[in-house]
């Protein structure tokens, strides 16, 4: 996944994103910070094709996304697992129906899809919880929601924005484990989070973005992925 030269203007004048150029590998795991404002939702909404840059070109599994048309798009988003701080979730539908739709949509065999679902409930403490609705959980809980949708489908790249900003240090710690391990499998994960002590206890590249420029991009200690 390569990013030239990109910029995001929202108002003549006025960037989101300022002349960045940044490459992620394959099966790299790497963290944006910065402070808010700093343009880390806007970088990933220009990978995930939800927005187009002003300037730049942004090369998204080969493809390059800005000039992809409206119907090449959906088939890009579903190879890429998405947390958004809003989560998304539908409200009439169950835990388990909303982490299933990611994988209804490829097609996958319904006899493959309910094992897959329940087996990443399971994993983040959520499979008593599968035929409850969004909206009669915790915020943690619907959090713990979308970081399942995301996953499940296994996607080649997981894009997530402060994924653990409403959980507690413990279960913290256990979804970016979870988070981490995908990374191992070949997907290329992209964390935003103004945790840096998370930063520190992982020890991944970081990418550090300031009023819409990258100012650091310190590798990984030891150069690990």
């Amino acid at each position: 996944m390569q990013l030239y030269h990109v910029s995001k203007a929202y108002n003549e004048g006025q960037f989101a994103l300022q002349d960045v150029s940044l490459e992620f590998g394959r099966g790299e795991f790497v963290f944006l910070t910065g402070p808010s404002g700093a343009g880390k939702t806007t970088l990933m909404k220009l990978i995930f094709a939800a927005e187009r840059p002003t300037e730049g070109q942004i090369v998204v599994l080969g493809r390059n996304a800005p000039r992809l048309g409206a119907s090449a798009i959906p088939p890009l988003r579903r190879r890429i697992g998405v947390v958004f701080q809003d989560f998304k979730l539908l409200p009439n539908r169950s835990v388990e129906d909303n982490v299933a739709m990611a994988l209804e949509v490829f097609g996958a065999p319904r006899a493959e899809i309910r094992p897959k679902v329940f087996k990443i409930l399971k994993q983040l403490g959520l499979a008593h919880r599968r035929d409850h609705h969004p909206l009669s959980l915790s915020g943690g809980e619907q959090q713990r929601v979308a970081i399942a949708r995301a996953l499940v489908k296994e996607p080649d790249i997981l894009l997530a924005d402060e994924p653990t900003g409403n959980l507690d240090p413990d279960l913290t710690l256990e979804i970016m484990d979870l988070i981490a391990s995908t990374a191992t499998r070949g997907t290329t994960v992209v964390v935003a989070t103004h945790d840096l002590g998370i930063v520190d206890r992982y020890g991944k590249r970081s990418v550090r973005l300031e009023g819409g420029r990258v100012v650091e991009d310190a590798p990984a200690p030891g150069g690990a992925a």
